[in-house]
């Protein structure tokens, strides 16, 4: 027998407690007969003001993320996605996939990083090397996404860091705000525009800048959902939430 909703996947999903954006924003590209069950990494939602706080927050999803994969591990979820960013990007490609493994391991199932996410995002738009990044961090965090993209082999133009005062507070940052940093971060130069930090609600702007920008626009959220449902034989095109999910 198999789940009476989730009868084509169950996964397991992971993010931050103070995190108010995956859940809303996967649960509206979910396929139907795919369902999304999330587990929380609880952290407090303390000021973030410089990088030894930036550098404290990713150290405190760090230590609670093996509880949150346990948790969610117990309705028997096919694949795990990470709904977290910094972490998945922290110290280049190397410790991304490092950290890969030790998910796969406790959780016995496939996983999800964002981070990988987005460099497969990527390959679907041809030969794209020099991109632009828009995150919500710390410049410490700006540093660790322009190493990973580089370790990948592509030159990172600018990476504009938001520097959001807390994890909580990542997700008030307006849809205005984004299509400004979408506009600082944009020249003819840029291939395309990736966004990471999975509270910055980007999935819906990011689709409507791909029409005026005319160049590829990759939120993490929907770059990571696209990846999880791809790599789990899940082939259904998403409207509404860009090229990645409408045509590859």
């Amino acid at each position: 027998m198999t789940d009476s909703l989730g009868y084509r996947m169950k996964f397991g999903v992971v993010a931050p407690s103070t995190n108010t954006s995956v859940q809303p924003e996967f649960d509206d590209m979910r396929p139907v007969g795919v369902t999304n069950h999330f587990s929380r990494i609880v952290i407090p939602d303390d000021p973030v003001h410089s990088n030894e706080d930036f550098n404290e927050l990713v150290m405190r999803i760090r230590g609670a993320t093996m509880e949150a994969i346990d948790s969610v591990m117990t309705c028997s979820p096919q694949a795990v996605v990470m709904g977290m960013s910094a972490e998945t990007f922290w110290d280049g490609k190397e410790r991304a996939d490092t950290l890969k493994a030790q998910v796969e391991e406790r959780a016995g199932v496939p996983v999800t990083l964002g981070s990988d996410a987005c460099q497969a995002a990527l390959k679907c738009f041809g030969d794209v090397k020099r991109i632009a990044v828009i995150t919500p961090y710390m410049p410490v965090g700006d540093d660790q996404v322009r190493k990973f993209f580089e370790d990948c082999g592509y030159e990172v133009a600018t990476v504009k860091g938001l520097k959001c005062n807390s994890p909580m507070l990542i997700a008030h940052e307006t849809p205005q705000a984004l299509r400004d940093a979408l506009i600082e971060v944009n020249d003819p130069s840029v291939e395309a525009i990736v966004q990471a930090g999975t509270n910055l609600a980007m999935a819906k702007v990011g689709a409507m800048a791909e029409f005026w920008l005319d160049k590829p626009v990759l939120a993490i959220n929907t770059a990571t959902y696209w990846h999880a449902l791809r790599t789990n034989g899940i082939q259904d095109k998403v409207q509404g939430f860009g090229s990645l999910l409408s045509h590859y």
